[in-house]
């Protein structure tokens, strides 16, 4: 399932329909039908998602060229810092009738059509959601060559649509240590390293991926104002952490 940053088609493209993983995540919080009632939906909602936790998957596939979201922000304002710190690209969707969907499966689904048969280099394509809808769009990504990875709320996600993605990852597996904020080098260090473990189905990973996960988990990150000459110094420091062997072409890091 790994790709390699190097390949042509090695980017990632995210997209999200939030408000269907808010409300599954406010249903299991509040109980079943509680999002959709009127004093439920149409008010300001309080932030449920672990923004971070679904980019830094996204991330673990290669380096992420579009991260969509689509929604009726005008309630969704509480998560602006959430979703500024992930560079997420907000679309507009207005619901046509309060019981009405707001269509964001539909417009989410022609753009990611799009986005394929537009951009070769995009090679992933990441769909946030849990809606049997989501199928037909699988079945043209597949077709097209691509590698669909799909995310939703165990409880509510359609099992034909997550059966029918190359890989599904349920959204209450992704939230545990998450949060790369503040986050020390030895921190950063086991995050990456576990995520391309996951992503790749193999403990051992090549130093130079390991390097790229950690700037797409935090780009301000420079291994010199943490006191180290390189990289390589800086593995060589928690050797106590990490196991390392020489690869074909580079070194191979896992976690002891």
């Amino acid at each position: 399932m790994s790709r390699n940053d190097s390949d042509a088609n090695s980017l990632v493209a995210l997209y999200w329909d939030f408000e269907n993983l808010h409300a599954s995540l406010t249903d299991a919080r509040l109980g079943e039908g509680s999002y959709n009632k009127p004093d439920g939906r149409f008010k300001s909602q309080e932030p449920l998602i672990d923004v971070q936790a679904i980019v830094e998957l996204a991330a673990s596939f290669g380096p992420i060229a579009i991260n969509r979201a689509y929604c009726n922000w005008q309630y969704f304002g509480r998560y602006r810092d959430a979703l500024l710190q992930g560079s997420v690209e907000l679309i507009q969707l207005f619901s046509p009738g309060a019981s009405a969907k707001n269509g964001a499966d539909i417009k989410l689904c022609l753009d990611a059509v799009e986005d394929i048969g537009r951009f070769d280099h995009i090679g992933t394509i990441v769909i946030v959601g849990g809606d049997s809808d989501f199928m037909p769009v699988s079945q043209k990504i597949k077709a097209a060559g691509r590698t669909l990875i799909g995310i939703g709320a165990r409880k509510s996600t359609n099992r034909h649509w997550a059966k029918s993605c190359h890989e599904f990852r349920y959204y209450e597996s992704l939230v545990e240590a998450s949060d790369t904020t503040g986050m020390t080098p030895s921190d950063l260090l086991t995050r990456a390293l576990r995520l391309l473990a996951q992503t790749q189905s193999d403990p051992w990973v090549s130093e130079g991926a390991v390097w790229k996960m950690i700037k797409r988990l935090d780009s301000t990150f420079d291994v010199k104002e943490q006191g180290y000459a390189s990289f390589s110094e800086m593995v060589q420091a928690f050797d106590s952490l990490v196991e390392a062997r020489l690869g074909e072409s580079d070194q191979l890091l896992k976690l002891r």
